[in-house]
């Protein structure tokens, strides 16, 4: 424990004996306490989302078909909790045609309700989701979860395409 150590001073009127307390044990104390709380805590794992990917296959089945615009929706998620949407190729995409909705589960629902009810092959529809650099991690957590309420089951997830970063941009300005 602490020790107080005094030292008289002979020759005064009064006898003041200065103490000085050994800090010593104190701070072997704290390191102690300190590794101790170390080595007993735990860190907290990092939340993942798991995406549900389906696994390599052996045997791919060709395609022989050519992909219809109209069997997929494309969603943008773009910067300050915007998205927008299209079902155009590269020739037929304009800043009209990309149109903007919240993530508002019942608005995606509809749209993508909307959009499988007008595709030719229905066992095919694909949603695209396409992150900007500029959006952020929660909008493109509440889009896989609205793709989830949606009950489709194929989805995936791209980088944007140049020439549709052009007609984002244009819209967004």
């Amino acid at each position: 424990m602490a020790e107080v150590i005094t030292k008289e001073k002979s020759g005064g009127k009064q006898n003041k004996k200065p103490i000085k307390i050994d800090m010593t044990p104190m701070v072997d104390l704290n390191f102690l306490l300190l590794m101790f709380f170390m080595f007993t805590s735990s860190f907290t794992k990092p939340n993942v989302m798991d995406l549900g990917l389906p696994g390599k296959d052996t045997n791919p089945i060709p395609t022989n078909y050519d992909i219809d615009q109209r069997n997929q929706i494309t969603f943008i998620i773009g910067e300050n909790n915007r998205i927008f949407y299209h079902q155009s190729n590269q020739e037929d995409l304009t800043e009209a045609g990309l149109k903007e909705t919240d993530y508002n589960g019942l608005n995606v629902s509809k749209i993508i309700s909307n959009a499988y009810e007008k595709a030719p092959k229905k066992e095919i529809f694909t949603i695209i989701l396409k992150p900007t650099d500029d959006a952020n991690y929660k909008n493109f957590v509440d889009m896989m979860d609205n793709i989830s309420i949606s009950k489709k089951e194929r989805y995936g997830i791209s980088d944007i395409k140049p020439w549709e970063k052009k007609v984002y941009e244009n819209v967004i300005k």
